[in-house]
């Protein structure tokens, strides 16, 4: 009866299967990170994106030349400011990243990011791709990394969220195979598993972490979630001196909000829809996704950025000068202990958590508070009295 619908999802899905088991190909040739060290210079591409974007990341970048200050009059550092991710200019393209852009982007050795608009049903724009999902895809930026710290109340988390695959990784690619089925496809790979898996293992052995807890929903989504969770033990034998231990993703966000539990979580590695909710979860006890900022690493490059969006409203009533810049300036000091710099990394987290708690200046979102230059100002000279 549905036989002819049947064979063209047939053909659909052989076409998805045949681009992913490319992209196994790929990833089994990829090289080791990149030694920063080992550059003459680094280039950090600066990309305002859109909206509030501009404005935010202008005052990121300030931030950053002002404690890299030295080393960018030497030449040891560059900082590049790339223009275009503008949603009318991709629009007006029909794609996520214009072309010109992304060799731009692939220029660069790290890139500061403001937010940018995806268009959603009722927006003027055609259903271009999210330029972030596009931006991980091109540079095979594999491991979103989101910290949060309030040591005031016990919390020190590292969020290892798996970004190139899971239930993003051909989230614009379901089909309708009749007016009555929809399918969309959740997709792992051994070595997009190993690779986060071990960086979040790797990463709390650099940093004094005891902790790693995987997160998944394995007992249901046996094959994907179940695979995930396999590679998690098998790699865990390889660290003996870390616990290892699994929540599923519905008790996890409990057990964040849990006073008593939410303590002991250090390092959490989960696959990419996951990672997505508990993040911003996380974030609501720092302040909002407002204040928090995030990494992008992949073997090659790495992409920091803020979490939030891009705010056209504010730009559409003149209030994009008084969009709070922490988020961004926040992934700015992600990017700069990224490439070595970690002294004034945390220069700059110990700068925000005072200007943060003291308040002299408050960011409101409008003019009944500080602007985002005046509050990079604070930051700044809050840096000097350290």
């Amino acid at each position: 009866m549905y036989q002819e619908q049947i064979e063209k999802a047939k053909e659909h899905f052989g076409k998805l299967l045949e681009e992913q088991l490319q992209r196994v190909e790929a990833m089994k040739n990829e090289g080791d990170f990149l030694d920063y060290k080992s550059l003459d210079k680094i280039i950090v591409g600066v990309c305002g994106g859109d909206g509030i974007g501009p404005a935010i990341t202008g005052q990121a970048q300030r931030v950053l030349e002002y404690l890299l200050d030295e080393d960018v009059k030497a030449g040891k550092v560059e900082f590049r400011t790339i223009d275009g991710l503008t949603i009318e200019r991709r629009a007006a393209e029909n794609v996520a990243i214009p072309a010109d852009v992304l060799e731009e982007l692939k220029e660069c050795h790290v890139i500061l990011k403001g937010p940018t608009t995806t268009p959603r049903k009722g927006d003027p724009w055609p259903n271009v791709e999210s330029a972030n999902v596009a931006m991980r895809k091109e540079l095979d930026l594999f491991a979103n990394v989101r910290p949060v710290n309030i040591p005031e109340e016990g919390i020190d988390w590292t969020f290892f969220r798996e970004n190139t695959e899971g239930s993003y990784a051909v989230g614009s690619k379901g089909i309708n195979v009749t007016g009555d089925l929809g399918i969309d496809f959740t997709v792992v790979t051994s070595q997009g598993t190993e690779r986060i898996i071990r960086a979040a293992f790797e990463y709390a052995k650099a940093n004094g972490k005891t902790r790693v807890t995987a997160v998944t929903k394995a007992n249901i989504i046996k094959t994907t979630d179940g695979k995930f969770l396999d590679f998690f033990y098998n790699i865990a034998k390889d660290y003996p001196g870390i616990e290892a231990d699994d929540w599923y993703i519905d008790i996890m966000t409990a057990k964040l909000v849990d006073e008593k539990r939410r303590k002991d979580f250090q390092v959490m590695v989960l696959p990419n829809l996951y990672g997505d909710i508990l993040t911003d979860e996380a974030a609501e006890f720092q302040g909002g996704v407002g204040t928090a900022g995030s990494a992008n690493l992949g073997k090659r490059y790495a992409m920091f950025e803020a979490i939030h969006g891009s705010a056209p409203r504010m730009v559409d009533e003149g209030r994009d000068i008084y969009a709070d810049p922490s988020s961004v300036i926040r992934a700015g000091a992600m990017l700069l202990g990224h490439i070595g710099y970690n002294e004034e990394a945390n220069k700059l987290y110990k700068a925000l958590e005072i200007c943060s708690s003291e308040k002299k200046l408050v960011i409101t979102g409008r003019d009944t508070g500080a602007t985002s230059a005046e509050y990079a100002d604070y930051i700044m000279e809050t840096i000097e009295k350290l």
